[in-house]
């Protein structure tokens, strides 16, 4: 079928990206699904900083690439051996594809799939194959099984999650990777307990998310941090009890001071070695800091390594917020529908597919939250 989507050719072409263009919005070639494989609708999809980071090249992937991993959809196509979903479902879409019988899938980790990973390194779906195409016949790869900036996806079963058909489609989306991701490395990676001292470091849709966590299991010092006081002002009218400008020669002295020595735990979602070596300057003597943000691979983080056993500190990454997405995703959604995770509030705007330059220029200058395409 033919469809409309967003293609990457090339990384790292310079900004401002509504003048240079580098997504392209072509029609192109989509197969029906293979085995195991769902064809979805594609009803809203969310602009991420993991986007972001393959249009500038911090997050290297194989070109060319038709975008996109945070959505929802409706299912329109089963293919062979999928039996637990119709045509009509509401889905959301995940961005790690679950094989279900490696170890991690099999230790409950769904999050470390290792052909899941493989998959998404080589820009394919979880079987191995491409469903995108140019009219020329030239293969276009898949942005982590989901390349979902499009009008319809086939993507794998193990990328779907049924949600609540009543959702509006611009929030169902966030949950895929803003909400799994941010609440999940609170809950899930962090878990921290009811009464706790929790930083917050980058303020995204990442960032807000994790804040909307600590504040949903009862953190009673919620410090938010970055480098724009707009985001700052959010953070509080989501739940923050203090908030810091990243860029205060004082930051790390006036946290300590707030919180009595250090937050017991502090989420990093900024993206950045500095932000990263903040997070952990303000953690406390025996508490966890965790980073659920991507920066470049040649980025090297450097700690004092006495520190980790002379305070009994915990350094953690958390990748997908370390969650089960067919288990947290209904529980989050709950949480919504109860008023405890107000998610809808992390969306700042509505754009359209052909807006999507303008949209990643307003996201790098952080002037977004989430931006939503809606189809």
């Amino acid at each position: 079928m033919k469809i409309r989507a967003a293609i990457l050719d090339e990384m790292g072409r310079p900004g401002p990206y509504a003048q240079t263009r580098p997504v392209a919005i072509e029609t192109v070639e989509l197969d029906a699904p293979g085995p195991g494989e769902v064809l979805v609708r594609i009803t809203a999809a969310g602009l991420c900083h993991s986007d972001l980071s393959i249009i500038n090249g911090d997050r290297p992937r194989v070109m060319p690439m038709v975008l996109g991993h945070e959505a929802a959809g409706v299912v329109e196509e089963c293919g062979p051996g999928v039996t637990d979903l119709k045509r009509g479902d509401s889905v959301a879409l995940v961005f790690v594809p679950s094989c279900g019988h490696c170890v991690p899938c099999m230790e409950g980790r769904p999050a470390l799939c290792e052909p899941g990973a493989a998959a998404n390194g080589a820009g394919t779906l979880l079987g191995g194959g491409r469903r995108l195409h140019r009219a020329d016949g030239s293969a276009l790869n898949h942005q982590v099984g989901v390349s979902c900036f499009a009008e319809y996806a086939v993507v794998s079963r193990g990328t779907l999650v049924k949600v609540d058909p009543e959702l509006p489609a611009a929030v169902a989306a966030v949950f895929g990777c803003a909400v799994l991701t941010g609440v999940g490395a609170a809950i899930n990676s962090a878990r921290i307990p009811l009464g706790a001292t929790v930083a917050i470091i980058g303020l995204g849709g990442v960032g807000l998310a994790a804040l909307l966590g600590a504040h949903a299991a009862g953190a009673r010092q919620i410090v938010a941090i970055d480098r724009l006081d707009e985001k700052l002002e959010r953070a509080y009218a989501l739940g923050a009890t203090h908030a810091f400008n990243a860029a205060d020669p004082d930051l790390v002295a006036q946290v300590k001071a707030a919180t009595h020595g250090g937050v017991e735990y502090a989420i990093e979602a900024a993206s950045s070695v500095d932000a990263l070596e903040t997070a952990y300057r303000i953690t406390r003597r025996g508490g966890t800091t965790v980073t659920c943000s991507l920066p470049h691979p040649d980025h090297r983080f450097n700690l004092q390594a006495v520190n980790l056993v002379a305070e009994e500190r915990t350094l953690k990454g958390s990748y997908l917020g370390s969650a089960v997405p067919a288990r947290d995703i209904p529980h989050y959604i709950a949480l919504y529908h109860a008023g405890k995770l107000p998610v809808d509030k992390l969306i700042t705007s509505r754009i359209t597919l052909d807006d999507i330059n303008a949209g990643f220029d307003r996201l790098a200058a952080g002037e977004a939250v989430r931006q939503v395409i809606v189809f």
